[in-house]
Parts: C-alpha cells; sequence; structure tokens
C-alpha cells in the first residue's frame, strides 16, 4: 500500500519535469588552471574543428534516442526463503512476572527476569538446578545453558556492619 502511493508521488508529472530539467541551461565547466589555458587555445586554433564537433549534434543519435521507449513493470514480491513459515511454539512465561505484558515466549528464549530467576536458583542450590534441569525447564539447548551459567552471574549485594573504629585521618 505505502509502495503504491510513493510510487504514484514519485511519478506524478514526470514528463514534464524531465523536460524542465533536460531544457535547464547546463553549468559551465571549472575554471582551467593557467598553465593550460595557452596550451589549450593553441590546440582549438590549429584544429577549428574540433570545436565544432563537441558544439553538433549528431542527428542519427537523436532519432536511435527518440526511438527508446522504456516500460518497466515492478518486480512480483516473492516471499524469502530464510523466514520460517512452520508454526513457531511458544511457552509460558515460568514464575510470577505475569504483569511485564510478556504473553508467549519462543522456545528456546528466555526473558530477563526468567534469566536472572535462573542464575540466582542455581547460584543459591547448584545441586538442584543443574544445567540439566534449567535447560528441561525453560525448553534451552544444553550448550546454551552451560554458556549462560559459565559467563554470566548475578550481582550480590554485601552489607557490611559499620566499624566501630573509624580510620584516623594524618
Amino acid at each position: 500500500m505505502g509502495a503504491s502511493v510513493t510510487r504514484a508521488i514519485r511519478n506524478f508529472n514526470l514528463e514534464n519535469r524531465a523536460e524542465r530539467e533536460i531544457s535547464k541551461m547546463k553549468p559551465s565547466p571549472a575554471p582551467r588552471h593557467p598553465s593550460t589555458k595557452s596550451l589549450l587555445r593553441e590546440q582549438m586554433n590549429s584544429h577549428p574543428y574540433i570545436k565544432q564537433e563537441i558544439d553538433r549534434k549528431d542527428d542519427k543519435l537523436l532519432s536511435l534516442l527518440k526511438d527508446v521507449y522504456v516500460d518497466s513493470k515492478d518486480p512480483v514480491q516473492a516471499k524469502d526463503a530464510g523466514t520460517r513459515t512452520g508454526p513457531k511454539e511458544y511457552r509460558l512465561p515460568k514464575g510470577n512476572h505475569f504483569d511485564m505484558n510478556i504473553e508467549n515466549i519462543p522456545k528456546g528464549k528466555i526473558s530477563i527476569v526468567e534469566a536472572l530467576t535462573l542464575l540466582n536458583n542455581h547460584k543459591l542450590y547448584p545441586e538442584t538446578w543443574t544445567a540439566e534441569k534449567i535447560a528441561k525447564e525453560y525448553h534451552l539447548e544444553q550448550k546454551d545453558v552451560n554458556s549462560l551459567l559459565k559467563y554470566f552471574v548475578t550481582f550480590e549485594v554485601k552489607i557490611f556492619p559499620p566499624d566501630k573504629k573509624a580510620i584516623q585521618s594524618k
């Protein structure tokens, strides 16, 4: 829908705009370096037909150009072969974080809250929450869970009791 509107706007009054652009004055060439001006002048004086050839319009080429007609059509959009069209499997989120507007999670993926929960559970109870159990519980691959447990840790907040003895400043 959007492409057809864009195309219609882009092609609006196309022939008149092209004719107007073609009939505009052509930009003048960049100024020549002073050392080459004399050489160019000598060449033009010794070969005056070059200037005529440059300015002459070739009728044969113009007639061939008028015979050219371009008719293009938009290509048919084919479905991408890379995207899966099969049904995706979803699962409900684990735990009590249903208030976060997470309706379903694709299998093989976890939410941030679930990741923090499983990392914390593994840290507190490593015998109970093994990598195999986490992979089965959250529908993850074993290698992904092993990498997650190896490379990610949760923050641990430690509150130290205030010391009775303050450090004396010197």
